[in-house]
């Protein structure tokens, strides 16, 4: 499996050293064994890797990975730059570019995101092939629950968008004062026009970062 190297890695390394990690550990080692499973093992702690906890501005929570061939890579709604961009994220775009004018490219691969602060975290962090929701439940909420509160502790302004009633049920989690939440509907096709389209998330969180002195986050993903 792939490890951790940065500044994640000493808050999460008691999570490491807890029997349901090692019993996760377990699992997840032979379902890559036996089964196909994605991301690439190699991928599975991108979203920590990309985005070190020092750097993290604003966390957009997913739920599972991608489960079709070639699409995951570890960061939640992105998927490798030479696959087709999946329905969810296509409405993305059409929201980005409704709200900051942004250009819909021809690609769905956000690591540019991440590299500028934005933690694309799913709260599963492996599936089986073709089979949806298929590691839930093994472990993997536990330790990126445990990842939520690590970043709920860090004393300085955040963001955190929260799409869909699974990622809004870690709002419980989210006490800090300086953190602001956006709540919409899931961007998937079944939900985004009952207030994902309009809600202006992209704006509102730059607007948030510039008001206490930070960077905001340049949303445009450039054409491949």
């Amino acid at each position: 499996m792939g490890a951790i190297d940065n500044d994640w890695l000493e808050p999460l390394s008691v999570e490491f050293k807890k029997p349901y990690y090692k019993e996760l550990y377990k699992k997840v080692k032979q379902e890559y064994e036996t089964k196909r499973v994605f991301p690439e093992a190699d991928d599975i702690f991108n979203a920590f890797q990309f985005t070190p906890l020092s750097k993290v501005k604003v966390v957009i929570l997913g739920q599972d990975p991608y489960h079709n061939y070639g699409q995951a890579h570890g960061l939640c709604f992105s998927v490798k730059p030479d696959v087709d961009v999946p329905p969810s994220l296509v409405n993305i775009y059409q929201e980005l570019h409704d709200d900051l004018g942004c250009d819909i490219p021809n690609n769905g691969y956000l690591k540019k995101w991440a590299d500028q602060g934005v933690m694309l975290l799913n709260t599963v962090l492996t599936v089986r092939a073709h089979a949806a929701n298929s590691h839930q439940g093994i472990g993997w909420e536990t330790f990126t629950d445990a990842a939520i509160k690590i970043l709920n502790e860090q004393d300085r302004p955040m963001v955190f968008l929260l799409w869909g009633r699974p990622a809004q049920n870690k709002k419980s989690m989210l006490t800090n004062p300086k953190h602001l939440i956006l709540e919409a509907p899931h961007p998937s096709p079944l939900s985004a026009f009952r207030g994902f389209f309009g809600s202006r998330h992209f704006s509102k969180t730059n607007e948030y970062l510039r008001a206490n002195g930070l960077e905001p986050i340049d949303w445009q993903i450039e054409n491949i």
